[in-house]
C-alpha cells in the first residue's frame, strides 16, 4: 500500500490488518516509554489547509511515537498566506526527503493531486466534502473495541451528512466490515443519489430506536453558504440526540468537535453510552498503524547480508 486517499483503497483484509497494528500499538502507548524505532531517521510532513485539534495532534503524536521526525505546516502564517500553490508548497517540503505527507485541505481532491507531485506516501486527512478514512478507521476500532465483529450490526448516521467527509468515509468502512448503514437527517442535508454507496436513506428518527450504533454528525456552519435548515432550534427539535431518543444499550458516537445543545444534548455526550473520548484515544494508535502500513510495508527492516569474509592471503 502506497498512499491512502480513499476507504475505498482498503479490503476488508487491510482494515483488519490495520487495526490489529493498531491494538498492538495500544499496548505500547500503556508503557511509561511509549516509543517504538520503527520510523527513526525519516520525516513526516503534516500540511493542514484547514484548522484542526485532533487528527493533526494525533498524526503528530503517532509520528512521534514510531520515533519519526515531523515537520508540521498550517496555512496560516506560512508561504501559502502569501499566495504560494499547493504545488509549489509540495516540491518545497519534498527538499526534505519526506517518508510520507499527511494533508487536509478543504479542497476534494487535494489528497490525490499531491500524491502525483511527490514520491512521498501521501495520507489524505480530509479533502473537502469528500472523505475522512482515518476518521473511518479508527471509528471501526472503537467499535470493534465495544463490540467486537460489526457483523450484521445496525448503525445510524444521522445530522448534516451533506457537508460531512466522516460520513462518506464511513458508510464505505462500515459496510465493508459488514455493517448495515441508514443515514437520515433533512432532505436539505442528504446528498442526491447518496444510496448509491449502498446504504438507506432516512428522513426521520423513527427507525432509530433498532440501530446499534447512533453516530451523530456535526452541523457544519463554516461549509454553509446557504440556510439548509429553518434555524438550529428546529433542527435540534427533530433530529438533535437526546435520552429520551437514545435508547439503553445503544453506543452515541461522534467525530468531534460537538455542537452542544445542537447535534447532541448535554446529558448524553458524557454518558456511559457515548464513545466520543474513545475515538478521540483511538486516533493516535490507528494513526500509528496507517503510518506503519504505508512506511514499513507492514514487515521489520530489512537487515542487509554481511559481506562474505576474504581470504587471510587475499586481505593481506
Amino acid at each position: 500500500m502506497r498512499h491512502l486517499l480513499s476507504i475505498d483503497d482498503l479490503e476488508r483484509a487491510d482494515i483488519e490488518r490495520i487495526l490489529d497494528r493498531a491494538a498492538s500499538f495500544a499496548e505500547v502507548s500503556g508503557r511509561e516509554i511509549k516509543k517504538v524505532p520503527t520510523l527513526r531517521g525519516r520525516t513526516v510532513v503534516n500540511l493542514f489547509y484547514e484548522a484542526s485539534t485532533r487528527t493533526s495532534s494525533s498524526f503528530e503524536l503517532a509520528a512521534k511515537r514510531l520515533s519519526a521526525d515531523v515537520v508540521s505546516v498550517r496555512s496560516v502564517g506560512s508561504s501559502v498566506d502569501k499566495g504560494e500553490s499547493l504545488k509549489d508548497t509540495v516540491q518545497t517540503l519534498s527538499a526534505y526527503d519526506p517518508a510520507a505527507i499527511v494533508i487536509r485541505s478543504p479542497h476534494v481532491g487535494a489528497a490525490e493531486l499531491v500524491a502525483r507531485w511527490t514520491t512521498a506516501s501521501v495520507v489524505n486527512a480530509g479533502d473537502g466534502k469528500h472523505e475522512h478514512p482515518t476518521q473511518a478507521l479508527l471509528d471501526v476500532y472503537t467499535l470493534r473495541q465495544r463490540l467486537g465483529s460489526l457483523d450484521g450490526k445496525s448503525i445510524w448516521i444521522v445530522g448534516d451528512v451533506l457537508h460531512s467527509r466522516v460520513a462518506r468515509s464511513n458508510v464505505l468502512a462500515f459496510q465493508r466490515m459488514g455493517a448495515r448503514v441508514t443515514v437520515c437527517g433533512p432532505p436539505t442535508l442528504i446528498p442526491r443519489g447518496f444510496e448509491s454507496l449502498g446504504c438507506e436513506v432516512a428522513y426521520t428518527l423513527d427507525g432509530l430506536p433498532a440501530a446499534d450504533v447512533v453516530y451523530a454528525l456535526r452541523m457544519q456552519h463554516e461549509r454553509m453558504q446557504e440556510a439548509f435548515v429553518p434555524s438550529l432550534r428546529e433542527y435540534a427539535a427533530v433530529y438533535q440526540i437526546d435520552r429520551g431518543r437514545l435508547r439503553p444499550g445503544q453506543l452515541l458516537m461522534h467525530p468531534g468537535p460537538v455542537n452542544r445543545g445542537v447535534e447532541l444534548a448535554a446529558d448524553v455526550i458524557d454518558s456511559p453510552q457515548a464513545t466520543i473520548v474513545a475515538q478521540v484515544e483511538a486516533g493516535v494508535v490507528v494513526r500509528m498503524a496507517v503510518l506503519f502500513e504505508l512506511l514499513a510495508g507492514g514487515h521489520a527492516p530489512e537487515v542487509a547480508a554481511a559481506p562474505a569474509p576474504q581470504p587471510a592471503e587475499a586481505a593481506a
